[in-house]
């Protein structure tokens, strides 16, 4: 059985800087998460008990880029729906999506696949990343991400990520429909 926990842990021995950091930067802001430990989710199936203990709007977060590999992009969408490449690369005016490398989602956002998070924006220094949420993702109250690693699951309000972290982060977001 999964403990969902108010804030950070008490105890961060082993936590990795980069959990550190996400935490640093709610606790900066005054936003109020909970949050759970479980073993490594790297797929959207591994999450299903997790989502069910935080009990928000879990997203499926895709790191795409362009064909040369110079537009850069992390889509949060709902987390049953089908993404269709196509779709999207339509309402953006790019002829070609594809999935980034692990080394490009590395070096922009320092996330390693299975723990992409919005919260990796936070390093995206140079703002080379452009945010997409689909609009779906916008209508809960809730919603739940990994802070930039995968054996940890935070669930906060919507309006504090759109209000204050997604801002915090200097990245404005932009809304799409898949």
């Amino acid at each position: 059985m999964l403990t969902l926990y108010h804030g950070r842990p008490a105890d961060e021995t082993g936590r990795l800087a980069k959990e550190i950091r996400v935490y640093d930067l709610l606790d900066r802001l005054g936003v109020e998460y909970e949050r759970i430990d479980h073993p490594a989710a790297m797929t959207m199936e591994a999450c299903e008990e997790i989502d069910r203990a935080l009990n928000a709007t879990i997203c499926k977060n895709l790191f795409l880029c362009n064909r040369q590999q110079t537009d850069f992009y992390l889509l949060m969408m709902p987390g049953d729906k089908k993404f269709v490449t196509k779709d999207l690369s339509s309402q953006l005016g790019v002829s070609r999506l594809s999935f980034a490398t692990p080394a490009c989602m590395e070096q922009l956002l320092d996330i390693t696949p299975g723990s992409m998070s919005v919260m990796g924006l936070m390093n995206d220094h140079d703002m080379r990343v452009r945010l997409l949420i689909d609009e779906e993702v916008l209508k809960g109250e809730m919603i739940g991400f990994h802070p930039c690693i995968n054996t940890s699951s935070l669930r906060l309000r919507m309006s504090d990520l759109t209000d204050k972290i997604i801002p915090a982060m200097g990245h404005a977001p932009r809304t799409v429909r898949l």
